[in-house]
């Protein structure tokens, strides 16, 4: 096969759909199949030196909307007709008509930044252009016949915003990457080093970015919870984003014993060491579209305590502990109490109960191999195809 990958421009400030984009052209790429990469090249956005932050934004919505879609267009007609084109994210659906009579089939992440623009979330308020953007994204996306998503919570949402049931609508769960399997605690201590001197004794730990639906914040209101009631509490470690100024006022505020450390440049090698130092994630989403972190947790034998909705219950099926997901309007010290109940109990586990929970874990996250999860992309591309 050839495939063409539609990925996003590189003014996009995000780790894991360029990730994606490139799982999915190495994996293909590693069976034979031959494997070009599209995207958007800045036009408007590099004919202005350090724009501000309004003008960076119009600039862009230059470059998707006007200026990108001639180029584009000029380029799909000069490709053989038995090429495949892959989007492989929705939100890069403005371009979907260009591409629409060819065979082409695009990745559903989640639809996230579409509910919030259409105010389905009273924790996340949408600028009157970011609704403009979201429901053009969406226009074009519709015009789509094929999609794989993610969860079965996100091919719902799918469907939803379709309001009918396209011609090929699949779920492939994302898998997880090589780097994943499981390693001895010691090499885990030796991956962290010096940045976690005491990495041995463990922690609790949070990964994930600085978006509204990660509820850090309630992240560190759990571990306040926990704080109070505890002699000797373990420190949190939260891996990720730098840390806005909120967030850091509010560890602050988390008086001592408590410990609360930011790690922002950490490497997939030390990311994957501390899912296997720690003593359990703490997870709790307000939203995801898939949920990595909880596969990932599994996977370093790490035990999980995450929000009791979907996807987070696709993904951590009866292996994960579930809290309560923070409502707007709910008392936050009942909710982050009742929580850090949840975070007692896991921690006061016996160690066969421990050792148990490891080993369902890891052997759950077979279903989240590669090998799988290629098999079932190749069928399903090939079949689109045809």
């Amino acid at each position: 096969m050839k495939l063409i990958i539609i990925t996003h421009p590189e003014w996009i400030v995000s780790r894991s759909m360029p990730r994606f984009a490139c799982l999915l052209g190495e994996g293909m790429n590693s069976r034979g199949h031959e494997v070009s990469y599209w995207t958007c090249k800045p036009s408007l956005f590099s004919s202005v030196p350090d724009p501000s932050g309004v003008l960076k934004k119009w600039l862009r919505y230059g470059d998707q909307f006007l200026v990108c879609p001639s180029a584009l267009k000029r380029a799909v007609v000069a490709e053989h007709k038995n090429t495949l084109f892959v989007l492989s994210d929705r939100a890069l659906g403005m371009w979907m008509p260009i591409l629409s009579s060819r065979p082409h089939v695009v990745h559903c992440h989640d639809f996230l930044a579409l509910r919030s623009a259409r105010g389905e979330f009273a924790e996340n308020r949408t600028s009157w252009s970011g609704r403009i953007y979201q429901e053009l994204i969406q226009r074009g996306a519709a015009r789509a016949d094929n999609f794989i998503s993610v969860s079965e919570r996100t091919r719902s949402d799918l469907h939803r915003y379709l309001g009918r049931t396209p011609n090929r609508s699949e779920v492939l769960y994302n898998p997880l990457g090589p780097l994943f399997s499981p390693k001895g605690k010691p090499e885990a201590i030796a991956f962290l080093g010096a940045k976690i001197p005491d990495a041995e004794h463990g922690g609790i730990l949070h990964v994930g970015g600085n978006q509204w639906y990660k509820n850090k914040l309630g992240v560190l209101e759990i571990y306040d919870a926990y704080c109070l009631r505890s002699r000797d509490p373990l420190p949190l470690w939260m891996v990720g984003a730098p840390p806005p100024a909120a967030l850091i006022e509010k560890a602050r505020a988390i008086k001592a014993p408590g410990s609360i450390r930011f790690f922002t440049d950490f490497n997939d090698d030390e990311v994957w060491a501390a899912y296997q130092q720690a003593s359990l994630l703490l997870f709790p989403s307000l939203e995801e579209g898939f949920g990595w972190p909880i596969a990932e947790a599994f996977a370093g034998g790490c035990p999980v305590i995450t929000t009791g909705m979907a996807p987070m219950t696709e993904v951590g099926a009866d292996v994960a502990h579930y809290i309560a997901r923070l409502n707007v309007g709910d008392d936050l010290g009942t909710w982050a109490k009742e929580s850090a109940e949840m975070v007692f109990k896991v921690l006061s586990m016996t160690p066969s109960e421990k050792k148990d929970r490891r080993e369902r874990g890891i052997a759950y996250v077979r279903k989240f191999d590669q090998s799988v999860f290629f098999d079932r992309l190749e069928l399903i591309y090939s079949e689109i195809l045809r």
